[in-house]
């Protein structure tokens, strides 16, 4: 008996997932024919540089929004840990290992809070994040007396740090950011509890019914995306060798837009964080290549949020061409 499909072609990627990758190719192929310098290492370089922290931060976002939830506080969640982990090495001399601990403790245990208010209260997703974002902002301000965090130790800055690959210089930042991905990417996929992340965003109580713990789940997930925030505030850190109170206002945006444009559904179940870093370099891409045109920002937020519109829609016809 012959199979229906031969295996070689089971495995080959959907358009929908290929959608991200394609997307990138073409930026960088309209900004390398229309600027000078978009197609040299040290440009490359810096766009990873400036989308390592969002980029990071969009990991955690992914695997809420695969559940089919939202998380609005991630970026203020991100701040936070960065002010905690500075200001309890500078105010009590905490060892950075100890320091930068503390700060991934403190994010997590915000994950740990949206999620048993989601799965034990039934509190929506969106309600819930809206309200730990203005929580994580108001404590972040009042911590750090609204002051930015100086004289942090070296150890925290590491990751901000370069080595050369030829003449291209490479942050250590950047390498974390692409294994958290390749991580990620490789738990969802190869391994039961990964499996069942999709599960629960398809189908909660199909899942329930075949024994899966979906609000064990739900919560592993929120604590999950809570550690991906507390290593963001570690490379905010590391980039800009400060603590910022005023960090992480936009991020959330940032991230579901990372997300969105990599093309994981908005009602869960379905997506690949692999496009999320696609995702994410997108934007990195077309912020650079809009600014080496001579381009206004205002223009580059515009185009921003005609993409996002356009991957939610693609999403949504999708998803009513599958019924």
């Amino acid at each position: 008996m012959s199979t229906a499909n031969p295996p070689s072609s089971r495995r080959l990627p959907p358009l929908s997932q290929l959608g991200p990758f394609i997307a990138l190719a073409v930026a960088c192929l309209v900004f390398g024919l229309t600027t000078d310098n978009f197609f040299s290492g040290a440009n490359f370089s810096l766009i990873l540089q400036q989308v390592m922290v969002v980029g990071v931060i969009a990991i955690g976002q992914t695997l809420i929004i695969l559940t089919a939830g939202i998380d609005l506080s991630c970026g203020m969640l991100m701040a936070l840990g960065s002010i905690v982990m500075t200001k309890f090495a500078q105010d009590f001399g905490l060892p950075a290992p100890l320091a930068i601990l503390a700060g991934i403790g403190v994010t997590a245990l915000f994950g740990w809070i949206n999620g048993m208010l989601v799965t034990r209260i039934k509190l929506p997703p969106f309600i819930v994040t809206l309200g730990t974002f203005n929580i994580a902002f108001a404590i972040t301000q009042l911590y750090s007396q609204s002051q930015t965090v100086t004289d942090v130790p070296p150890l925290m800055t590491w990751l901000g740090n370069t080595f050369d690959i030829g003449q291209t210089p490479v942050a250590y930042g950047v390498v974390l950011m692409i294994a958290l991905y390749l991580g990620t990417w490789f738990w969802l996929r190869n391994t039961a509890s990964g499996r069942h992340v999709y599960a629960v965003g398809n189908n909660p109580e199909a899942t329930r019914l075949v024994g899966i713990p979906t609000e064990r789940v739900l919560l592993g997930v929120y604590v999950l995306a809570g550690v991906f925030y507390g290593i963001a505030s570690l490379l905010t850190v590391a980039r800009t060798s400060v603590g910022d109170p005023n960090a992480g206002q936009t991020e959330n945006l940032d991230a579901i837009t990372a997300v969105v444009l990599g093309g994981t559904s908005l009602f869960g179940g379905r997506g690949m964080v692999l496009g999320t870093l696609a995702g994410a370099i997108v934007v990195g891409v077309l912020r650079n290549g809009l600014t080496l045109m001579g381009v206004s920002s205002v223009y580059q937020v515009l185009i921003t949020g005609i993409l996002v519109i356009l991957a939610v829609t693609v999403d949504q016809l999708s998803r009513k061409g599958g019924r």
